[in-house]
């Protein structure tokens, strides 16, 4: 076919009607170029993030205080070992951790810059464990809602950002609950929050760190591939910390009474929360990741009111709330917090319209729950346990020893 037959002006002669008809979409390309969905829903992220960041930390509390295995350097020297070993394979066999390939990592970067990310990470996770000897889960949570606050002032010290007095306001926030929700602890003691605090300090120094690292476009990881570069150099010196401070201390029989298994499911549960945290900023947002934290740091509070019968006064439970809504005008600001509510007021408009007794039963049950929680925190210390509700239920069910 010559190109005179294949050029036509419009209108000369109309088109057989049984003669070939181009497709205007290829349906092989549509085919190709078609998004494909793993059909998971975000929230499934959310909720497995969320689940296996408390389940560590309460893993954590109950193999260090409950079953008393009172060595949290060992324990953390166990994790960084095991997730060491877990990214070697991961690399190797998946790609998951092709993200280090774009990582210009040499020797000399290792030694200067790695290196002393993974001293300070080392020693929050040591100053961190040790923690859980002393206080409680929920009173640690409270503590560690100033971790904004110390990654602000390194980042100052260290010249990574500007001083600016309009953020410090907004951070002392922060403090100002913190301060409120410790002179209402139950149990305060000082050994414990001296390490928590040290921990916090060592953990703004490490990310603030981490921050300078990542400034250049050249050594951007996400959270897996950086755990591939500084669980080793953390096991390391965790396992040196260990040599002399807790080896020679600890015994066999110490390690059979808490089980190889419950330790391996320990360490398994540990690194998972890693890979959590690289799918769950892969599906949805550093934003979001933030906002479940906050989330998660209310659910573990009341876990330890419910698991170690933990007592929370009115008083902490007061400061808590300040120090929350402090972080997340921190983190949010004050626009982005305002279109979330409008946002959010619509739903719920949507939802009585939609539902209006299923809105109703939920205000009546919300604020039963606040009387009954306010209550709870600013009742005298002879009314209800809930620590001697849950040993009860425990014996009642033959669970006595758990």
């Amino acid at each position: 076919m010559g190109i005179d037959e294949k050029t036509r002006a419009s209108g000369d002669s109309p088109r057989e009607a049984n003669g070939p008809v181009l497709p205007t979409i290829n349906p092989e390309v549509e085919r190709v170029q078609a998004p494909k969905s793993n059909g998971i829903h975000p929230a499934l992220y959310v909720v497995c993030w969320i689940s296996l960041s408390s389940s560590v930390i309460l893993f954590n509390k109950w193999i260090l205080s409950t079953l008393e295995f009172r060595y949290p350097v060992i324990l953390t020297t166990y994790h960084l070992t095991f997730a060491t070993i877990m990214t070697q394979i991961l690399a190797r066999y998946t790609g998951l951790l092709d993200g280090r390939k774009t990582v210009k990592m040499t020797g000399r970067v290792y030694l200067r810059a790695i290196v002393p990310i993974g001293f300070f990470f080392s020693l929050s996770l040591i100053c961190g464990n040790l923690t859980y000897l002393y206080l409680s889960v929920a009173f640690i949570q409270m503590l560690k809602a100033t971790t904004p606050v110390a990654v602000l002032i390194s980042s100052w010290a260290l010249g990574v950002s500007q001083p600016n007095l309009k953020v410090f306001l907004n951070v002392s926030v922060i403090v100002v609950g913190v301060v409120i929700a410790s002179i209402g602890e139950v149990k305060f003691v000082w050994i414990g929050v001296i390490y928590q605090v040290a921990g916090i300090i060592f953990e703004a120094l490490r990310l603030t760190m981490v921050q300078r690292l990542l400034s250049s476009a050249e050594f951007k990881m996400d959270p897996l591939v950086s755990l591939y570069y500084f669980a080793p150099v953390c096991a390391v010196m965790n396992g040196l910390v260990a040599l002399v401070w807790e080896v020679p201390k600890v015994s066999m029989e110490e390690v059979y009474h808490v089980g190889l298994f419950t330790l391996f499911l320990n360490g398994l549960c540990a690194f998972l929360l890693n890979v959590s945290v690289v799918f769950l900023i892969g599906k949805t947002s550093s934003l979001v990741l933030t906002l479940c934290g906050v989330l998660k740091d209310v659910m573990l509070v009341v876990a330890s009111m419910v698991i170690w019968g933990t007592e929370v006064s009115g008083l902490q439970f007061f400061g808590y709330s300040i120090a929350l809504g402090g972080m997340v005008y921190y983190k949010l600001g004050y626009e982005a917090i305002k279109g979330y509510a409008g946002e959010a007021g619509r739903q719920w408009a949507d939802f009585g319209n939609k539902q209006p007794i299923l809105r109703r039963v939920a205000i009546i049950v919300l604020a039963l729950m606040t009387v009954f929680f306010l209550l709870g925190g600013l009742a005298p210390s002879s009314g209800i346990d809930a620590k001697d509700i849950m040993t009860e239920a425990k014996s009642k069910m033959g669970m006595s020893k758990i």
